[in-house]
């Protein structure tokens, strides 16, 4: 097929003669010019449609989220098991009818997520929540799913009574430390706001701009009129 594309321009200009001679005369110089130059532009005009389109350059598209984790395969355990948790958690939440007890899993929820989306946003802090992720999250969904067993059991005997009584006391640790995994992903940056405002301070410090030094130095107001600050 790609031979046939290249030689059609040559039949086509090659055609023409023949259907000139018919229809024109064919027997001076100035003739066979004309039929020289028409035969050539029918060539370049069969060229031309002949001629393959070009194919369209590769454009990279953005990736998406899910792409994204599917290049780390542990920030992709990471988001599935903490959405099959977050699901777990409210399908407890919905069974359970402790008004304290289902406040204290809405709170656990909105951190998990919260916990999730900085780990997302930032995959090298994946390390720290392994423990939260291998340990802390599964035990506090074992003890909610124990909850749940035994407040649907309808009878308030010693071993299920006391049970529930230690899961909800346990319920406001649970939320505290939850509290403190989310605050700890970010003590590298609060530790890099911390430099930066001390490096800042002592830069206005030393160029006379903090509010002590101000007071001895003149300054412009917003219609360019110099004021002296006593």
């Amino acid at each position: 097929m790609e031979k046939k594309s290249k030689v059609l321009p040559v039949y086509l200009a090659a055609a023409i003669w023949p259907i000139y001679a018919c229809i024109l005369p064919l027997y001076r110089p100035w003739h066979f010019a004309v039929a020289g130059a028409v035969s050539l532009v029918t060539g370049l005009i069969g060229a031309s449609l002949c001629q393959e389109p070009k194919p369209a350059p590769d454009v990279p598209t953005p990736q998406t989220e899910a792409e994204q984790a599917a290049e780390d395969p542990a920030l992709a355990k990471m988001l599935t098991d903490g959405a099959q948790a977050i699901t777990e958690m409210r399908r407890l939440n919905e069974r359970i009818q402790d008004e304290k007890v289902s406040a204290a899993i809405d709170q656990m929820e909105r951190i998990s997520g919260k916990i999730f989306a900085q780990v997302q946003s930032d995959p090298e802090k994946l390390p720290q929540i392994r423990r939260f992720m291998d340990y802390y999250l599964p035990t506090t969904l074992k003890l909610l799913r124990a909850y749940d067993e035994m407040s649907s059991q309808g009878v308030a005997g010693e071993n299920i009574s006391g049970t529930m009584a230690k899961v909800e006391q346990m319920l406001d640790t649970i939320v505290t430390a939850f509290a403190r995994q989310l605050d700890g992903l970010f003590g590298a940056d609060a530790m890099d706001i911390s430099t930066d405002i001390s490096a800042m301070e002592a830069m206005l410090a030393r160029e006379g701009l903090t509010g002590e030094q101000l007071t001895a130095e003149t300054i412009k107001n917003m219609d360019g009129t110099d004021i002296k600050l006593e």
